[in-house]
């Protein structure tokens, strides 16, 4: 609303006004004095975010005399456009055997709008590869729109995977829009040929029959390869490697075919052994060996009893090479053992001596109870106990006779009787509790009773 006012009078107060051209609005008047600017279709601010309007008023006096003013209209933004990708599909490529994590590519998309309705994020739309979610193959980064892998690719287990991306705006209502995307993965030489023929065996002989009329140019057998790779990687060449005699084969380059290169004769050796390497065109390349029997003989006797002896000669030798390895691991199993044991004995043996030699006990011979003297002819089945009493700190010592038990034994022979005859006349010294015996020091006094015999063994 615009107020105009002219201190005139008459037609020389009359006002008009009027605006500049080539912008979308319209005045006009609505009451005395008072005019109204208006819209004349929707705004765009995507297309014009400001207008300057100029608006003029006039009298209608002679001669006119008008004034004008200047309005900045600026138009705020509605979230009215959806984030739009710079292409209509994006298409990528990764090498297989990848570290995971690696950056794919990155997808961009814009938004019209202004400020935070025209803040734009990345995700992913729900699907699927191979029964597998996408989101474990790679992901998206939600503010920059960075694709990376998840996973490392297997070329020979996926070659590519479609999968969608939404980019979606800050308004709201947000406003969103996708893309599809497509990976393609790209072969890396990491398979080695596969040799489907001649099969490899573990333990039988399989060997190819060679007439000894063979011509040259004689097909014996043809190497079977395959590359699981693509391209220039999975191309095979064939090369001879090793054989017994080189001079009678030969393997084609392509196609692996091997053929004699002479007349095949009676001196050739019945067993001949090829060895066939298979390499691939990649880089770096890889290669797998393939050793082909091959037996130049008439008759299969003959081949049978040449091949058969060779088998045996190598399971012998194998079988000869297990029981010397076993026997030396035995041999020396026992050699430790007995070093270890005679050295515990040694060092046993060396603690208990050094154990005796420190101990200040005193060593007692021991002697066996009832001790007797069977050999002898005594008469006198009398049978008499002595004990032995010394101190340690007087240097003396008493001797006493004891009752008849089950101690040290003494049995006499019937001889001369004087000696003990004497002996049975101190008997009642001994008896005598209070008489002294004095003995000298480390001396021991033994007195024996009713003994008629003078010699006597202990």
């Amino acid at each position: 609303m615009i107020n105009i006012q002219d201190p005139d009078s008459g037609e020389n107060g009359k006002v008009k006004c009027s605006i500049n051209e080539n912008v979308p609005f319209s005045i006009s008047s609505t009451s005395i004095n008072f005019f109204s600017l208006k819209t004349d279709y929707d705004l765009d601010r995507e297309k014009a975010s400001e207008y300057n309007i100029t608006v003029t008023c006039s009298d209608e006096g002679v001669p006119s005399l008008s004034s004008s003013v200047t309005l900045t209209l600026q138009i705020s933004d509605v979230n009215d456009n959806a984030p739009f990708f710079e292409r209509s599909s994006y298409e990528a490529y990764i090498v297989e055997n990848n570290t995971p994590g690696l950056s794919i590519f990155t997808v961009k998309a814009r938004d019209a709008d202004w400020n935070q309705n025209a803040r734009v994020s990345y995700m992913l739309e729900d699907s699927s590869v191979n029964g597998v979610p996408v989101s474990s193959y790679v992901s998206v980064s939600a503010d920059s729109g960075v694709i990376h892998a998840v996973r490392s690719f297997d070329y020979e287990q996926i070659k590519d995977f479609h999968f969608r991306v939404k980019a979606q705006d800050g308004g709201s209502p947000p406003l969103s829009s996708n893309v599809s995307v497509k990976i393609l993965i790209q072969d890396q030489n990491d398979n080695t040929p596969q040799v489907l023929y001649p099969v490899q065996t573990g333990g039988s002989l399989v060997a190819e029959m060679v007439p000894r009329s063979a011509e040259v140019g004689y097909l014996v057998t043809k190497v079977v390869a395959v590359d699981v790779d693509s391209g220039q990687n999975a191309w095979l060449s064939y090369k001879l490697q090793k054989a017994t005699d080189r001079a009678l084969f030969q393997v084609g380059l392509q196609n692996g075919e091997i053929r004699t290169i002479r007349q095949v004769t009676d001196k050739d050796a019945v067993k001949q052994r090829l060895t066939v390497v298979v390499e691939d065109n990649g880089r770096p390349s890889r290669s797998a060996t393939v050793n082909v029997n091959v037996a130049v003989a008439d008759s299969f006797p003959e081949v049978l009893s040449e091949f058969t002896d060779f088998t045996q000669d190598k399971e012998y030798n194998d079988n000869l090479t297990f029981y010397l390895v076993l026997a030396l691991a035995v041999v020396s199993f026992l050699f430790i053992t007995c070093l270890v044991v005679i050295i515990s004995v040694k060092i046993y043996r060396w603690r208990q001596s050094r154990i005796l030699y420190q101990s200040n006990l005193p060593v007692i011979p021991y002697y066996p109870p009832r001790y007797s003297d069977t050999l002898g002819t005594g008469t006198l089945p009398h049978v008499y106990n002595y004990e032995v009493c010394r101190t340690t700190d007087s240097r003396k010592s008493d001797c006493k006779f004891g009752r008849a038990g089950s101690q040290n034994v003494l049995i006499m022979e019937p001889s001369s009787t004087e000696t003990m005859q004497r002996i049975l006349s101190e008997k009642s010294i001994l008896d005598d509790p209070d008489s002294p015996l004095d003995v000298s020091a480390g001396k021991c006094c033994v007195f024996f009773s009713e003994i008629n015999l003078p010699h006597f063994y202990v």
